[in-house]
């Protein structure tokens, strides 16, 4: 499977060939690791990380990775860099080019990744965008086959606030790899219709489902997978907290909704998580609108059911994949 040179912007791009191999590679580089196997085949080579969006995984992931393959890695924060401020993106990219290897790109919309690939003469990575988070779906995807031992035919239930970059590239990946997905939430929180058009096509090729419920009990019924996420994102002001702790708590994960859910079934979260009121936001919501928690209990959180922090960890070693594929050895 050659991928050299190739953009890393959205699953959409991808053949579920290429991605069940991008899996794969980062299976067995996870294995180099644990088993202290070097693999620093990239020495003197460097990338760019513009995170124009701040971040504890994804940050981490890619410079733990450039490192394990011995490269050197420049973090640029807001205020690192003059991205679309007093230069222009086209020209930011073909600047960064010039001196990396790869450029990581975190942020908001989609079109801004997509015209650093543009203007880029080296491979662009999405670290996160408003519409898509293709990395999260690699280390989502690593988590499921090592807990199941495959993808094909899983059960994926995604609940919440399913217009955004997880609950579209959820669909997209379930879609290509033959999960079955569903997204529980109310009208008003669906994926985007031309999407769900789009991933319906890709289902019929891998024989994945593709469903749109209001109603948790049904959703989560015999499910192999519950995912959620923060009902409120980055960049989002903070009058919209009310309004979806209102809306969205119908469909807070429960140990009453995975009851519902397989024995085997494992629970995920991309984090953070508001799982209990260790942090200010947590303390903040507890105090304006009397709750313990918001999209997910800390009784689920904490069980033996959820492996958040293993998806965590497969951040690293599925964005190592994705570094050391586009950049081919």
């Amino acid at each position: 499977m050659n991928l050299k040179g190739r953009d890393f912007l959205t699953l959409k791009d991808f053949t579920p060939d290429e991605i069940n191999y991008l899996i794969d590679l980062a299976a067995e580089l996870k294995d180099k690791k644990k088993k202290g196997i070097p693999h620093d085949m990239f020495r003197g080579k460097n990338i760019a990380l513009i995170f124009e969006k701040t971040s504890t995984r994804t940050r981490c992931a890619f410079e733990v990775a450039a490192s394990d393959l011995g490269m050197g890695s420049t973090y640029l924060d807001p205020t690192g860099s003059q991205i679309g401020k007093k230069e222009s993106i086209a020209d930011t990219a073909r600047v960064l080019a010039g001196m990396f290897e790869g450029i990581e790109y975190r942020g908001f919309g989609q079109e801004i990744v997509e015209e650093l690939a543009k203007y880029s003469k080296v491979p662009v990575w999405n670290g996160l965008t408003n519409e898509y988070h293709p990395t999260q779906m690699l280390a989502d995807m690593l988590t499921i086959k090592e807990q199941f031992g495959e993808l094909k035919g899983k059960k994926l239930v995604y609940m919440g606030d399913a217009r955004y970059n997880m609950g579209n590239s959820l669909m997209i990946v379930c879609a290509k790899l033959g999960l079955d997905f569903v997204a529980c939430t109310t009208k008003e929180y669906f994926p985007n219709e031309a999407l769900v058009n789009e991933c319906q096509e890709y289902a019929k090729a891998s024989g994945a489902t593709i469903t749109l419920e209001e109603n948790p009990q049904v959703a989560c019924k015999d499910a192999d997978v519950i995912y959620t996420d923060v009902w409120v994102s980055m960049g989002e002001p903070d009058e919209v907290w009310e309004k979806r702790i209102k809306e969205l708590s119908p469909y807070k994960v429960t140990k009453e909704l995975m009851s519902l859910a397989k024995p085997s079934a494992i629970f995920l979260h991309c984090l953070p998580a508001f799982h209990d009121l260790k942090t200010k936001i947590g303390a903040e919501m507890a105090e304006r609108f009397g709750i313990q928690d918001m999209e997910v209990t800390d009784e689920v959180f904490e069980s033996e059911q959820s492996k958040v922090f293993e998806e965590a960890e497969n951040r690293m070693h599925t964005i190592k994949a994705v570094i050391v594929a586009t950049l081919g050895e």
